[in-house]
This record gives structure tokens, C-alpha cells and sequence, in this order.
């Protein structure tokens, strides 16, 4: 189900993983440098004092020509990434939904696709494009359209390489390492995975849970498409529905694990808590939830480091990622009916070439 690039297609993504490397270990990597050495002694000099607030050390650095050079320099990584990976996919399409149609149609499917021509995507999704992504996460160009999964595997995978993120780091993996020490007795017969995307996470579970009925929701009946074929073609038995994670229409206590994975820097506080809450409603007695993300908390941050991850929001249409940086977790769950005593909010252990994740996790006592 992967686009395949042209040679001329591949040598562009090539370059933009080289771009984007360099702009991330050489000219970003110096910001701190550039902000002590030459900006605040600007700032200092103009004003009296050196900056104080994110907001006038993001006016101090915004003055300066070589921030603004690399400001320019993200922003054209990002745009030509999609660029490089939606010549491969449009191209690509015809191919892709023949693929996926008869994936869905063959004697050896092992899971399916519940589509709901009712449902209408948030506006959270719809109103911008997330990453820049061409056409968003809920791009649905008709029959049997698979391009927005496309789009996000394809270019999700250049942008890691760009960050420097292993190919190993599975999101999936940390959690369920995660599961295997906290809750080792943990058996799930039923998994649900929120905010599946193109379902490079569910498809794990199935596979560390063969004897589990796995499922997983998103919002964008494109990506769907995608996740479900995909699936299949890895021979992995995976139900995707398309509900919303604050409002699902399964029975009450009818999971043993609920996960998702870098979900809650991607909707706004009031699907988060609805989440949340779902999860509760959702697991039965002795059932877990595990709710994974970057590690990005504003509380005890530094002012300049808030300012320099504050450029997605301002350049990278993350519209909630400022949303999800300034959350509590710990008291959003007891919000949502978790017991005190069956939260544990903190960061996963980084390893050789991964990030220390975040996880929200909570659980329903037996």
C-alpha cells in the first residue's frame, strides 16, 4: 500500500530528509547560542533588560535575520516534503484504491471497514491542514480514495528521518513494554486504538495480541480506507470505524485496553477530556488505558525552550499543540472519574534512537 516513488520522486525525498536533517541538527541546534550571544544583548541594550516573556523573546528573535532564516528554511522543508511525497501518491491513487478494494474484497481479509456516511469531521480537522499535510487528515477525494493515509504514512516517515527519529522507534512498542512492566497480568480479549491515523499503531497490537479483537477509530474516511488496507496487506486482523474518541458507540465496559498515540496534541481540550471520560466508560473492571504522546510539558520549562517549541504552532498549523503542552493530566483523569490511586501520568524511558514519550495512563480497579 505504499506509494512507490519514481527514481526522479525518491532522489527529491532524499533531498528533503537531507534538508531537513540540516536544518535540524545545524541551524536550530544553535538557536540557544544565537539567543545568548546576539539577541538578548540587543534586547538588553534597547530596553534596559535582557528578554523575559515568550512573547518578547519571540519579538527579539524574530528582529534577527538568521532566526527568520531559519524560520523561512522549516516552513519550505515542511511544504516540499508534502510536495515530494504527493507526486508519488496522487500518482499513485488509482493504483492505491484498486489495491485497497481488493484487499477489503478478498476471501483472506481478516478485519474491516465501517464507514459512516452520516458522520461530518470535526472542524478541528477540517479547518486547517495538520502539518501541513495537502488536504488534511480528512481528505476524502471519493471512490474508494485512499490518499490521505498515503500521504500521512509517506510523509510521516520523511519527516522522522529528518528529525533524526530511528525507523525502530515504535510508538507502539514503548507501550506496550510499558503494559508488559506496570500491568503484567494484563490479558486483553478487546483493544481499542483512538486516533488510529493510517494505522501504523494498531496493527501492533494485533500482532503482540493475536487472541485480542482489535479496533481502531479516526475521524477521516480516506485515512480509514488507507489503515484498513494496510492492515491487510500486513495479514493483520484490525475493525476500523469511523467515530469520534469523545463519542464512540460502543457498550459501556466492552474494552480491556484503550490506547492512542500522539492523539492529544492533535484535538482541542474538550475532545481530550471527552476522550478521557470515554476511556473510563469504556474499560471493564481490572481494564487500562494508556494515552501516548511527545513529550512536550510547559509546566517548569524554561521560557526560551517554550518559545522554540512554540514554532508549530505558528508555522506548522499545530492549532492545538500549545493546547496539549500547557494540559494536566493527573487531574483531567480524576475529572473524568479515575480513582487517585489508579493514575500514573510521566515519561517512558528513551532508548537508542527513540524519544522519552509521554503517557497519561489510568485504570479501572477490578
Amino acid at each position: 500500500m505504499l506509494a512507490q516513488p519514481t527514481a526522479e520522486e525518491a532522489a527529491r525525498q532524499q533531498f528533503v530528509v537531507a534538508f531537513k536533517q540540516a536544518l535540524n541538527k545545524g541551524l536550530r541546534s544553535s538557536q540557544a547560542a544565537l539567543f545568548d550571544k546576539v539577541v538578548a544583548p540587543a534586547w538588553r541594550e534597547q530596553h534596559g533588560r535582557a528578554p523575559e516573556t515568550r512573547a518578547e523573546i519571540r519579538a527579539a528573535m524574530q528582529a534577527d535575520p538568521a532566526y527568520r532564516s531559519w524560520s523561512s528554511l522549516a516552513r519550505a522543508s515542511q511544504e516540499q516534503m508534502w510536495i515530494a511525497v504527493g507526486d508519488s501518491v496522487f500518482r499513485e491513487a488509482p493504483r492505491l484504491a484498486a489495491t485497497a478494494a481488493a484487499l477489503d474484497a478478498a476471501p483472506t481479509r481478516r478485519g474491516s471497514l465501517h464507514l459512516d456516511l452520516e458522520f461530518v469531521p470535526p472542524r478541528g480537522v477540517t479547518a486547517v491542514d495538520i502539518h501541513l499535510q495537502t488536504g488534511g487528515y480528512a481528505l476524502d477525494l471519493g471512490d474508494g480514495d485512499c490518499s490521505a493515509g498515503a500521504l500521512y504514512e509517506s510523509g510521516g516517515n520523511l519527516y522522522a528521518f529528518g528529525q533524526g527519529i530511528s525507523r525502530n522507534d515504535s510508538k507502539a512498542a514503548h507501550v506496550q513494554r510499558f503494559i508488559a512492566e506496570r500491568f503484567p497480568h494484563l490479558k486483553p480479549q478487546r483493544i481499542l486504538d483512538m486516533g488510529c491515523s493510517a494505522g501504523s499503531a494498531s496493527v501492533p497490537y494485533a500482532e503482540a495480541f493475536p487472541d485480542a479483537e482489535v479496533h481502531a477509530i479516526d475521524v477521516g474516511s480516506g485515512m480509514l480506507r488507507y489503515a484498513h488496507a494496510r492492515a491487510e496487506a500486513l495479514g493483520a486482523a484490525v475493525h476500523f470505524h469511523q467515530m469520534d474518541v469523545a463519542a464512540t458507540r460502543f457498550a459501556d465496559q466492552s474494552f480491556d485496553l484503550v490506547v492512542s498515540h500522539n492523539l492529544m496534541h492533535e484535538i482541542s481540550a474538550p475532545t481530550r477530556r471527552g476522550m478521557l471520560r470515554e476511556s473510563l466508560r469504556l474499560l471493564r473492571p481490572g481494564g487500562v488505558c494508556v494515552h501516548q504522546d511527545i513529550p512536550l510539558r510547559y509546566q517548569g520549562m524554561a521560557e526560551f525552550r517554550k518559545f522554540e517549541m512554540s514554532w508549530d504552532t505558528l508555522n506548522n498549523n499545530e492549532p492545538y499543540w500549545e493546547v496539549y503542552a500547557n494540559a494536566d493530566l493527573e487531574p483531567e483523569l480524576l475529572t473524568a472519574g479515575f480513582a487517585k490511586d489508579c493514575i500514573h501520568v510521566g515519561s517512558l524511558p528513551a532508548r537508542e534512537g527513540t524519544l522519552p514519550w509521554f503517557v497519561a495512563c489510568a485504570w479501572r480497579p477490578l
